[in-house]
């Protein structure tokens, strides 16, 4: 019986599309599951620093990525209770080491749009929406998986089965991989606003502001061309009922007590998510592999989550196709499951827990420490590369790659 001849993705949003347009661009067979009908247009914003650049370069989109989101070179580091500027670092120090000395602030589903009319000009690349994956089996060489379709239940059986269907992911339950970490108490609020806060506040377009009561994250994306929208991520109240925190007096108030304006700040989107911190236990199971936040998840300051997601794509996409193309046996899948699944676990997970607790710190010297830490950095053009390396993802990219 021959093999069968596609891999299979569950999950259609920006990691899946990644994965899938990759694979297909070297000649392998791609079916890609979304439950959706269609593409998600909310606002989520992504921040690929340079070592996603350099990735999205080698996939042909850096361009398109560029030209619909905006440059950001710089970011700040702010203290709430006396109004200061900390510390501010310029990606310009990085132009020795990249080719892309910046971050590129992109609404998601501007890049899912962008690998979908690219993956509508292959003939070896399908995208099924209104697709839902409800089940799976494995065997030695295959997967098959049950799928809810419009039509009815279909199955569809494939060579390999990659999940990447978000922290929920049901590839992951049903292959019973452990998903281990931890569930922070508070929730995260976003607001999303019109207000420029570079004019009106003397915001760059990425900025940390820290406070021991509550800490606040602004940061500027593209939305439909100028002058763009202002995205501000806050701590929520564990205990406080959604209804209560979604409503209208609340948003505004949280705004005000940040950003004192004398009239209501027009917010365009709005939304609370619980945060969590963990990583599978493994990246594979036989036929069966998990990218993005079906394998790993993390608080968003720093906005290493979707990044850490291309990542994997680009990764698994590479040693999938050695494999496919019976250049490499398939023990280099293991590899890509200790690369990547390191690179969560000792690098994302650490760095996203440290960018938390330097936001919120309560101890006043702890929090003295940490500002002149910064501006120790900041001040020294030696000590801010060595930083920028590290939060650009460029240092443990190439790291692990090693």
């Amino acid at each position: 019986m021959s093999e069968p001849q596609e891999i299979l993705i569950a999950g259609g949003g920006p990691v899946g599309l990644v994965t899938g347009y990759a694979l297909a661009k070297q000649g392998i067979p791609v079916t890609v599951f979304d439950e959706n009908d269609e593409l998600q247009e909310d606002p989520r914003a992504a921040t690929p620093p340079p070592a996603t650049l350099e990735l999205l370069g080698q996939l042909g989109v850096i361009d398109q990525v560029i030209a619909q989101g905006l440059v950001s070179p710089i970011f700040r580091f702010w203290d709430r209770p006396t109004g200061e500027m900390v510390a501010e670092f310029d990606h310009a120090l990085l132009k020795d080491d990249t080719p892309y000395p910046f971050v590129v602030q992109c609404e998601q589903f501007k890049l899912t749009h962008i690998l979908l009319d690219l993956i509508a000009g292959l003939d070896n690349c399908e995208v099924k929406f209104s697709h839902r994956v409800t089940g799976l089996g494995v065997t030695v060489d295959s997967v098959s998986v049950d799928v809810e379709t419009p039509g009815g239940s279909e199955k569809f059986t494939g060579r390999y089965l990659i999940g990447c269907d978000g922290g929920r992911s049901l590839v992951r339950k049903e292959m019973d991989i452990d998903f281990e970490g931890f569930t922070w108490a508070e929730r995260f609020l976003v607001l999303t606003t019109p207000f420029d806060f570079e004019a009106g506040r003397g915001m760059c377009y990425r900025n940390y502001i820290a406070d021991p009561e509550e800490w606040c994250n602004c940061f500027k994306v593209a939305g439909d061309g100028p002058p763009g929208l202002w995205r501000t991520v806050y701590p929520a109240d564990p205990d406080a009922p959604e209804e209560s925190l979604m409503g209208d007096d609340f948003v505004q108030n949280k705004l005000q007590n940040f950003f004192p304006q004398g009239e209501d700040y027009d917010i365009v989107h709005r939304n609370l998510y619980t945060v969590h911190q963990r990583v599978a236990a493994t990246f594979r199971k036989g036929p069966v592999l998990l990218a993005g936040d079906a394998s790993h998840v993390n608080n968003s300051i720093g906005g290493m989550g979707l990044n850490g997601g291309i990542q994997d794509a680009m990764n698994l996409a590479e040693k999938l196709a050695q494999v496919w193309k019976g250049d490499a046996d398939e023990s280099l899948l293991d590899r890509y499951d200790v690369q990547r699944r390191t690179y969560a676990k000792d690098y994302v997970q650490q760095q996203t827990i440290q960018n938390k607790k330097r936001l919120e710190a309560k101890d006043a010297q702890a929090r003295k420490r940490s500002q002149d830490e910064l501006r120790a950095m900041a001040a020294d053009p030696g000590k801010a590369r060595a930083f920028m390396l590290k939060t650009s993802m460029i240092e443990a990219m190439r790291a692990i790659e090693d």
